[in-house]
C-alpha cells in the first residue's frame, strides 16, 4: 500500500450540494487527489468556485433543484457529455428541519423526505447506468449520526428518520451491485461547523448539551468529513462496500 492508492487521477465526481460546506471541502480534496467535479446545488458560491479556481481544479457547477424528478438524469447526462464518464457520485445535499412532532406539518415533511431521501435515490438511479457500462464506480452518501442515534435536546424525527433511511439505501444498494464492482458506502458526520449546524451552535439550549454530549469536546471540520470521503472514494476503499462512517467525535459513545 502507497499513498497513490488515494488518489483520483483520471476520475471524474458528481457531487450535490457541492457549492459550500462538507460538498465544497469534498470538492477541494477530489481536486487535490486528481479529480475532476461536477458541483451542483440551487445556488452558486463565487467565493466557492474562486477557491477551486483559483487552486487549479477542473470543475463545472450547474445550479439545479435536487429536489426536481428530472435534475438528477439531467445532471449525469451533462458529467457524460463534459467529461465522458462518471466514476464517483457523492449525494451530499440534505436539509435539516427540527420541530415538535405534534405541530411538525406536511410541507417541511415533504421538504426533508424529497431531499433526504427521494433524490439520493434518483441521482443513484440515475448514475448506475454509466458506472454499470464502465465496469466500475462508486457512490457515497453522507448520512448523519441521526440516523443512529436520538439527538438531544433538539427534537427532529423527520430528520433522524430520512438519515436512518440513506444508511439503509446504502446497506442495500452495496448488496445489490457488488458483484459489478460498484462500491456504495456513507459517511454519518455529527455536529460539524457548517452554515446547516450554525444555528444551533448560536443556541445557548443546545450548544452546551452538544458540546457535553461529544467526548471530543468540539465540533468537527467539514475537511475533516472530507478526508473520510476521499477514502472510501479511492482505490485504498477498494474492499469496503456497505459501510457507515461515523464521523463524530466521540458523541455514539455514550
Amino acid at each position: 500500500m502507497s499513498l497513490s492508492q488515494f488518489r483520483l487521477d483520471g476520475k471524474v465526481a458528481l457531487i450535490t450540494g457541492g457549492n459550500r460546506g462538507i460538498g465544497l471541502a469534498v470538492a477541494q480534496i477530489f481536486g487535490e487527489a486528481g479529480a475532476k467535479s461536477v458541483l451542483t446545488a440551487r445556488r452558486s458560491n463565487p467565493e466557492g468556485d474562486a477557491l477551486l479556481r483559483d487552486a487549479g481544479y477542473e470543475f463545472d457547477f450547474v445550479s439545479a433543484d435536487a429536489t426536481d424528478p428530472e435534475t438528477p438524469e439531467r445532471i449525469v447526462q451533462h458529467t457524460l457529455d463534459r467529461f465522458g464518464r462518471i466514476d464517483i457520485l457523492v449525494n451530499n445535499a440534505g436539509v435539516a428541519v427540527h420541530g415538535d412532532t405534534p405541530d411538525f406539518d406536511d410541507e417541511r415533511l415533504e421538504k426533508i423526505i424529497s431531499t433526504n431521501v427521494v433524490q439520493v435515490f434518483r441521482f443513484s438511479r440515475a448514475a448506475l447506468p454509466a458506472m454499470r457500462n464502465q465496469g466500475e464506480g462508486v457512490i457515497l452518501n453522507v448520512g448523519s449520526m441521526s440516523g443512529m442515534a436520538t439527538n438531544i435536546p433538539q427534537n427532529q424525527v423527520a430528520y433522524n428518520g430520512s438519515k436512518a433511511a440513506v444508511h439503509m439505501m446504502t446497506k442495500s444498494l452495496a448488496s445489490e451491485f457488488a458483484a459489478e464492482n460498484i462500491r456504495v458506502n456513507a459517511v454519518a458526520p455529527g455536529y460539524i461547523d457548517t452554515d446547516m449546524s450554525r444555528g444551533g451552535f448560536s443556541n445557548p439550549d443546545w450548544d452546551p448539551v452538544w458540546r457535553r454530549q461529544t467526548p471530543m469536546g468540539r465540533y468537527g471540520t467539514a475537511e475533516e468529513v472530507a478526508n473520510c470521503v476521499l477514502f472510501l472514494c479511492s482505490p485504498a476503499a477498494s474492499y469496503v462496500t456497505g459501510s457507515v462512517l461515523l464521523i463524530d467525535g466521540g458523541y455514539l459513545t455514550r
